[in-house]
């Protein structure tokens, strides 16, 4: 299938509840878009439609309070992985220049006894939206289960037990992030709102986003728009996922562009789900996906130490 315009298109349910003919199907449908484009769209998903617009509802409240008040949810020790962080804190890796958004986080809550629950901050409570905070929980977990069944037919795609990513993600060190890219009021330094960069983690689930702007490097290295449907979420392979195979699976470059000049005085919001794993998942590189013509790319690593080397390259840890 030659990619230009769109990305490939997969039906979750074919998966998650069809004939063993059809997972087999969905699982080289899902590998093939991975090799070829990188991104994919996903329907079925099993999020649902009225949870994703209460979402996006108290997100858009939420970043409409007082600068004040925001800053209230904005904890330096938290290295922006639990609350706010306000305009111009993140820069993508390898560039200067902070991007053009501010942005909410939210992350795991261990609810069965897990000592790996010392490892996570608790997530910060938003008063004056009462909603707020239990619609991201709800949110959290249904993202959580839809990249589950995902990763469970990478692992069919990649040869291994459909279960190998099973216990490294539960209670895994996930994060649910609400991001607002505040309308443009004068000539900007440059035409992009977030610079081009590469996810950290397995997968990234991507709801929606209330404007167009984000755009994919393709095999040819030309920036194709993204566009999905209501009904779809967009899903990616980040860094941890093309290490773990060896480059097999690539990690996608993208960016988000400004609107035309008309679209200037708009917001765009956008809520993506980065699935990480547990902190003492191991990185290594597959044997499976290791070969005389594709020799071993990377040093062993933990998920939580390749993280942390993130999050500092990004500024976001000193």
């Amino acid at each position: 299938m030659a990619i230009t315009h769109s990305i490939p298109v997969v039906d979750l349910a074919a998966f998650t509840s069809g004939d063993a003919t059809s997972k087999a199907a969905f699982v080289q449908a899902l590998g093939k878009a991975y090799e070829e484009v990188g991104f994919v769209a996903v329907k079925n998903h099993g999020i649902p439609d009225e949870l994703i617009a209460d979402l996006y509802k108290y997100v858009q409240l939420f970043f409409t309070l007082p600068s004040d008040v925001k800053r209230t949810y904005e904890l330096p020790e938290l290295a922006g992985q639990r609350g706010y962080t306000s305009f111009g804190k993140e820069h993508a890796k390898g560039f200067d220049a902070p991007d053009l958004k501010e942005f909410f986080q939210f992350g795991q809550t261990v609810e069965d006894n897990d000592p790996v629950s010392s490892e996570y901050p608790d997530n910060l409570v938003v008063k004056e939206i009462p909603p707020f905070t239990p619609t991201f929980f709800n949110a959290y977990k249904a993202f959580e289960k839809s990249g589950t069944s995902l990763l469970q037919a990478i692992a069919l795609y990649l040869g291994l037990d459909e279960h190998f990513f099973d216990p490294q993600v539960h209670n895994g060190n996930s994060i649910l992030r609400a991001i607002h890219y505040p309308p443009i009021t004068k000539e900007p330094a440059s035409a992009i709102r977030a610079e081009q960069h590469e996810d950290i983690n397995l997968i990234t689930l991507l709801v929606g986003a209330s404007a167009d702007g984000l755009q994919i490097l393709d095999k040819q290295n030309n920036w194709v728009p993204v566009t999905s449907l209501p009904e779809q979420i967009v899903v990616n392979v980040g860094d941890m996922l093309q290490r773990l195979t060896n480059n097999r699976l690539k990690s996608t470059t993208h960016r988000v562009v400004n609107p035309p000049r008309e679209m200037w005085n708009t917001s765009r919001y956008s809520i993506p789900f980065f699935l990480h794993p547990r902190s003492v998942m191991p990185l290594d590189c597959l044997e499976s996906c290791i070969s005389d013509t594709n020799p071993k790319e990377y040093a062993p690593i933990t998920a939580g130490e390749y993280l942390d080397e993130r999050l500092r390259e990004i500024g976001l840890k000193k």
